[in-house]
């Protein structure tokens, strides 16, 4: 009797220890600025990673009932805070692929230091400087925004078609601004307008005055802030409008935040403010699924970068489903093989039809809630981009640029 109680153990033992085995977390990095000038923004991209980890979850999870766990890093929107961050996340978390990181900078130097040489795949849903594309990484670094080289060019012919042809510009020195506010530059003078002044600032300065007299020189019409709005942005704006040196104002997505408003006043922006955001056809059946569950979680499908949030960690984790292993090159391979225009379609929320289609050995393609996902050569997506004007309501008020 007491052999059979023993062996009875020892079966009960083994099943549980065999349930555990096939119940494991597969860590999946989730990097980005959580503190620094764009944390508020981050929070809502965070949200949208996680709306899709809950619905993979929900639907099975990775493989056998694997639980795909998202470890956040906190990047502070900064070089050397993203290498350390990213360093951590794949070096003693272990992840098999990295969500983000959020800001091209921090993009840029995580990437370059820690994640090309250990062969682990990034997958940003918000770094757009077109210095990412531009990286020697060995086919590890994708991302389903759009390059701001389309964005620069949106924001050139959003001023032209405003009638303005005298334009200030001002950008805060780091890869993101610096790098759009080349593209603007570019693009506006092809289009034939003037650029009367080019300026550099730093962040987080008390005051930007003097440098705003600098650039009222030469008869500008309006000037174009290339900036983070909690860094350098507001306050630009703020002493332009105290000082009467600029009224008219063009801004990239850096400056998009429900903060401007609030803290300059709707009645002193509304008609003089621009600000161009990389945005989802909201008619597409894939933005309103991703909409509908988004919405039902509190937050606004709308946030800037939410549905590229969640359409990254959606893509990596069919990328990890499709390789078949937590192994990080056969992941990095496997990224392209589900998006890129061919295979049945696959839209957010449908994880279990995915993972379906997966086993039965057929191909798939994600049709994401932000617009094309299909990588080109150098993982870049093409994009659709918005812009917004403060609304009757002293919101931001959008519409898709033609």
């Amino acid at each position: 009797m007491k052999l059979v109680k023993q062996l009875a153990v020892t079966a009960c033992a083994a099943a549980m220890f065999a349930t555990a085995a096939h119940a494991d977390s597969i860590k999946v990095g989730s990097a980005g600025g959580v503190t620094g000038p764009i944390a508020e923004l981050v929070a809502t991209i965070v949200k949208g990673r996680d709306l899709a980890r809950d619905q993979i979850n929900a639907e099975g999870g990775l493989f056998k009932g694997d639980t795909l766990e998202m470890v956040i890093g906190d990047t502070a929107c900064d070089p050397k805070a993203a290498v350390d961050a990213v360093g951590k996340l794949v070096n003693v978390e272990q992840v098999v692929g990295i969500v983000g990181p959020s800001c091209s900078g921090a993009t840029n130097a995580s990437v370059q230091a820690v994640t090309i040489p250990a062969g682990v795949a990034v997958l940003s849903d918000s770094a757009t400087a077109p210095s990412v594309t531009e990286l020697k990484d060995d086919d590890t670094v994708f991302r389903v925004a759009p390059s701001d080289a389309y964005q620069g060019l949106a924001i050139a012919t959003l001023v032209n078609k405003a009638g303005i042809k005298k334009v200030a510009m001002t950008y805060s020195n780091d890869d993101y601004n610096a790098g759009i506010a080349k593209v603007f530059e570019e693009e506006f003078k092809k289009m034939g307008g003037e650029i009367t002044a080019n300026q550099a600032h730093e962040p987080n300065k008390a005051s930007y005055r003097s440098e705003l007299q600098t650039l009222t020189q030469g008869g500008p019409e309006a000037i174009a802030i290339f900036a983070y709005y909690g860094s350098s942005g507001i306050t630009i704006i703020k002493n332009s409008l105290e000082n009467g040196l600029f009224g008219k104002f063009f801004a990239a997505d850096g400056m998009f935040d429900q903060s401007v408003i609030d803290q300059i006043g709707a009645d002193n922006l509304k008609g003089n403010i621009s600000i161009t955001q990389a945005s989802s056809d909201t008619g597409d059946a894939s933005y309103q699924a991703f909409a509908e569950a988004f919405k039902a979680t509190g937050a606004d499908p709308a946030a800037p970068y939410a549905a590229h949030g969640y359409d990254a960690t959606f893509m990596m984790a069919l990328a990890i489903e499709k390789a078949g292993s937590a192994d990080r090159a056969k992941i990095k391979d496997a990224l392209r093989a589900i998006s890129n225009g061919a295979g049945e379609v696959v839209r957010p929320g449908e994880w279990a039809k995915a993972k379906q289609l997966i086993a039965d050995g057929k191909d798939i393609n994600y049709e994401g809630a932000s617009g094309s996902a299909d990588f080109d050569a150098n993982g870049d997506v093409s994009g659709v981009f918005a812009v917004n004007v403060v609304g009757d309501d002293g919101k931001w008020a959008k519409e898709l640029l033609k």
